[in-house]
């Protein structure tokens, strides 16, 4: 399909109306967590919450190394506990801002403080991660390499807080917490071959463990949660690893696994332009001849979360790497730039092929809450469910988008290592193979 008749195509009607139901941002939030205060009620027994059920996990990174770990689980709704859990389900189910929010204030925390290294902060003479499957951290271990939510009774502290934490671009937001004294789990969980294989393991790397869970078809979201419970590496590097931190980590990991399987692929012999728009960002991922060269580009617009003032101008940040990857975390676009290159590689290596490409992403000030850098990953993966749009040069491509975009194709170019340096048209990779 032609690039302006693919545009043109991106603009019904039902595209307008998602972003008026937008618009209608949801301040119910306080009634979820009033809700949940009644919920927890009704589910303690003096300071114990019973029959509870855990799908999922957290590790934080205040006064690190001595971090919270927590175990979060849905409060009166155990029977629906694998909806809590943070995967690509939930672009599948159309969640909006909302719904991921009132997700979150569902879920309690129950924490309590350890090192990255030993169970206790009290001492350094407790046993070392890898050797702990006993006390609070085992027990978190034990549901982070589970298959399904498992069954638990948590003792409490203390009544949960009620407050939600906004979350940040790469991990969701959290909601009520509370300081846990114990946990004791209710059943044997299964724990799926693969996994134990890398548990067993003593001298498996935490990269190659992890490329080999993806292999075998773990997503990204399963192997996360395995290596921020300490699951992961050669035995004596194991320690506790913050969720925020092991998104990024896994997403990195599975990239440069898959960017090594396109390394000797052939090129596309097209320049294609995809596009999605999920939440209130919209994404353009242009795929251009040539061997992996890869570009985030982020435009936030003035009132949006990033960039809260309404009167300041687009807030513009790239991120890039060439065909050797990079040497050096990405500060510019965080999680973001992992998230989206690992949606693009997957894609190139679904079809055996290898690209030069420019995602270029917008957040517009619908985007009121920040949910995760999951919705990127979900949105550049889902990109290339749909059509695509043809275009005769990168340049042309890049320049038709821009008309499109809340900045001008001179400042995006300015910005832009890729839009500035790739002008190129079919002929010049003729004798590509």
């Amino acid at each position: 399909m032609r690039l302006d008749d693919y545009i043109e195509e991106l603009e019904p009607d039902e595209e307008a109306e998602r972003r008026r139901l937008a618009k209608e941002k949801s301040y119910a939030i306080t009634d979820h967590l009033e809700d949940f205060e009644r919920r927890f009620d009704d589910a303690t027994s003096g300071e114990t919450l019973v029959g509870s059920t855990a799908p999922s996990i957290f590790v934080g990174r205040s006064n690190y190394p001595d971090i919270p770990v927590g175990v979060l689980s849905p409060v009166g709704d155990e029977g629906a506990a694998t909806e809590y859990v943070t995967d690509g389900d939930w672009y599948q189910q159309g969640y909006a801002i909302d719904d991921v929010l009132q997700r979150r204030t569902g879920l309690l925390n129950s924490s309590k403080r350890a090192n990255v290294d030993s169970p206790s902060i009290a001492s350094r003479l407790t046993p070392s991660v890898h050797d702990t499957w006993d006390g609070f951290v085992g027990v978190q271990r034990e549901i982070a390499i589970a298959d399904r939510p498992v069954d638990l009774e948590i003792g409490l502290d203390d009544t949960p807080d009620l407050g939600l934490d906004a979350g940040t671009d790469v991990a969701t937001p959290r909601g009520p917490r509370a300081t846990a004294r114990n946990a004791e789990l209710r059943e044997n969980p299964y724990v799926p071959r693969p996994v134990k294989k890398t548990l067993e393991d003593d001298d498996w790397q935490a990269e190659g463990a992890m490329t080999y869970l993806y292999r075998r078809g773990f997503d990204v979201y399963d192997i996360n949660s395995i290596l921020s419970a300490g699951a992961l590496g050669q035995t004596k590097q194991r320690r506790l690893v913050p969720t925020r931190w092991s998104i990024t980590a896994v997403d990195d990991t599975v990239g440069k696994y898959l960017r090594g399987r396109i390394r000797n692929a052939p090129s596309i012999d097209e320049v294609q332009v995809w596009a999605n728009e999920y939440m209130g960002n919209r994404y353009w991922v242009v795929l251009a001849p040539g061997t992996w060269e890869f570009e985030l580009v982020e435009m936030k617009a003035p009132g949006s979360i990033w960039n809260p003032n309404p009167d300041d101008d687009v807030w513009l940040q790239s991120a890039s790497e060439g065909y050797e990857g990079r040497s050096s975390y990405v500060e510019e676009t965080a999680g973001a730039y992992y998230a989206a290159r690992l949606g693009v590689l997957e894609y190139l290596e679904s079809i055996g092929r290898q690209a030069k490409c420019l995602v270029l992403r917008e957040v517009s000030d619908d985007y009121w809450a920040p949910v995760g850098v999951w919705q990127v990953r979900e949105s550049v993966r889902n990109a290339f469910a749909e059509d695509y749009g043809e275009a005769e040069t990168f340049h042309e491509a890049v320049a038709e988008v821009a008309t499109q975009l809340p900045v001008s194709y001179a400042r995006l170019q300015r910005k832009s290592e890729l839009a500035a340096g790739l002008q190129s048209n079919l002929n010049a990779f003729s004798n590509l193979e």
